[in-house]
């Protein structure tokens, strides 16, 4: 268990910041287990503890089955995700850890491949979202499970 301590409580000394935020956070019309598979990704790569927890959680009350949840991390290697998802999650990784030069016009075209417009669209917007709200969680420690009764997650038996 980390020996870091939470540092502020940041919904409650910007509760309005935080309610149009998990507004536009909610506004994503996606299919919720790619969408999960997304803020898994995310918040792996961004080292969000809080998040991870939560959307595994999520994603389990989902009916997500649980060794694809392991490969999450691996999904390059794993024979678990579809096309469209291993699209996602490349796009996901290409968005959260912005390269000097962009997002390559290669990947950009392969994603097109999966997903309308649209689609790209919102799944872009759903990147933006997990990504800010790692950084969120990252900078003022939010505790990983902390939340789990707020948000009905401590259904997912994982507590």
């Amino acid at each position: 268990m980390s020996t870091q301590q939470p540092r502020l409580d940041y919904a409650r000394l910007s509760p309005e910041l935080f309610k149009k935020y998990l507004d536009f956070s909610m506004a994503f019309r996606m299919d919720e287990g790619l969408a999960l598979l997304v803020d898994i990704r995310a918040s792996q790569l961004n080292g969000c503890a809080f998040c991870l927890d939560m959307h595994v959680k999520q994603a389990r009350l989902h009916g997500e089955r649980e060794l694809r949840l392991h490969h999450v991390a691996i999904w390059r290697e794993s024979p678990l995700f579809t096309p469209q998802e291993r699209a996602a999650l490349a796009w996901t990784e290409a968005l959260t850890q912005l390269a000097p030069e962009g997002v390559p016009d290669a990947l950009y075209e392969s994603v097109r491949q999966h997903f309308s417009d649209e689609a790209l669209a919102q799944l872009t917007f759903r990147v933006t979202a997990i990504n800010g709200w790692n950084r969120l969680n990252v900078a003022f420690r939010t505790v990983p499970g902390s939340k789990d009764a707020m948000f009905g997650l401590d259904q997912a038996g994982l507590g």
